[in-house]
């Protein structure tokens, strides 16, 4: 059930528009491969597309290519490839997983304010034999404008300050983790009086009892909230849903293409939002976190930023891990030594909140995967790269190789 807006009022409300591909002909070549597009100008705005079909476990074996029209100067673009594996997911059996409205789906593309799209999605031949999944369409994706922002994308002036305040809330998960699985959700209501400073050792202390030794946690860094990116709460679903605990960090690049600006980053996460959720039917935004490329953190699913909330980024491997997401394409782009940074220095403070070591390894049970089957006992480094779970080209060579320094900068960060 959908919840009331709680993003700032007065927002242009974003929109997605979705449109079925129709079959192209390709006269004098009966044996060519399978063939679906489209070609619509005058549509109204968008900035980021997609191609969703019917069956989630259908995979599209093929290449998706568009063009696009600016709806600023009228020029078309070059074609541009999509990203088709989208091999992100919630685990097989979850609710989020099997409900009806979930559809299989490329990576979304943002492109920018468009008015016009040019579409074609051509089936690989594999063996004599080709196909594409039934049900393709085209997906849309306005995001809006939040009230805090210009039409272009940036922060108003005089716009509230993203951090959110420092409480002793930060430390409920490290509460949660010096017992024995304890289950966080549990401390999903307890009052602590807010700090306008990190939690001291003592006060830590006291509200994780007896001393365990030294607490390797990182400082809390800024994280934009889903406020200050003017995420539309009733788009999601109602409530909340938590692991037991995070034991792990998978490092994921968006494959949404890199140009953006900083400025534009919100409406670049408030166009994903829209499209996990209207156009693939996920429950919220699949990862716990985004980066920019500025190194700016957004809060990701909605379910507080220090809490192990149950994602939708790893298929197969959810349970006790968060996601992370660099904002880009970064196959062969190197990622911005700025985003590498933040995803240490969030990795030093969530991982560290629950006592696991970044350049340490742990086990993780599989929920079901094209790697690991659904039981198996996986060991996997604490910071790893959704390739490690999945066979995916995620989070991109080039910022795969980076996951090295993150796990050393990620370590120091936490006094290690």
């Amino acid at each position: 059930m959908p919840v009331p807006r709680s993003a700032s009022g007065g927002a242009v409300p974003g929109s997605t528009r979705s449109l079925p591909l129709v079959p192209l002909s390709r006269e004098g070549d009966p044996g060519a491969a399978p063939e679906q597009g489209l070609r619509r100008t005058g549509l109204g705005r968008f900035a980021l597309l997609g191609v969703v079909w019917d069956d989630p476990g259908t995979e599209l074996r093929g290449r998706v290519r568009v063009r696009t029209r600016s709806a600023v100067t009228g020029e078309w673009t070059g074609w541009q490839d999509v990203e088709a594996h989208a091999d992100h997911g919630a685990d097989p059996g979850t609710a989020e997983r099997s409900a009806r409205r979930v559809r299989g789906a490329t990576a979304p593309l943002w492109v920018g304010a468009s008015d016009g799209v040019d579409v074609r999605v051509r089936a690989e031949k594999t063996g004599g034999r080709s196909a594409l999944p039934s049900g393709l369409r085209l997906e849309l994706v306005d995001p809006g404008q939040d009230a805090g922002e210009t039409a272009g994308g940036a922060p108003a002036a005089g716009a509230p300050v993203d951090e959110p305040p420092r409480t002793a809330l930060d430390t409920e998960a490290a509460i949660a983790a010096s017992g024995a699985n304890a289950d966080i959700a549990a401390y999903g209501t307890t009052e602590i009086p807010e700090l306008d400073r990190p939690a001291t050792e003592l006060e830590l202390t006291k509200l994780q009892g007896p001393s365990r030794g030294k607490q390797y946690i990182g400082p809390r860094p800024k994280i934009v909230t889903r406020r200050g990116w003017g995420a539309d709460e009733s788009l999601r679903e109602r409530g909340f849903v938590y692991t037991k605990k995070i034991k792990a960090a998978f490092v994921h690049h968006t494959a949404s293409g890199n140009n953006y600006t900083c400025a534009q980053a919100p409406s670049v996460i408030r166009g994903i939002y829209r499209y996990h959720v209207k156009s693939m039917g996920w429950r919220d935004i699949g990862y716990n976190f985004l980066v920019d490329k500025c190194g700016k953190l957004y809060e990701g699913r909605a379910g507080g930023v220090a809490k192990a909330v149950l994602g939708a980024h790893t298929l197969g491997f959810n349970t006790d891990s968060m996601g992370v997401a660099v904002i880009g394409s970064h196959g062969t782009t190197q990622p911005p030594g700025a985003a590498v940074t933040a995803v240490a220095r969030l990795a030093a403070w969530k991982l560290g909140l629950h006592g696991a070591d970044p350049r340490a390894r742990t086990y993780l049970t599989s929920g079901g995967g094209n790697l690991y089957p659904k039981g198996k006992k996986v060991r996997l480094n604490v910071m790893s790269g959704h390739r490690d779970g999945y066979a995916t080209e995620c989070p991109g060579k080039r910022l795969y190789a980076k996951l090295g320094t993150v796990r050393t900068s990620a370590a120091r960060y936490q006094g290690r």
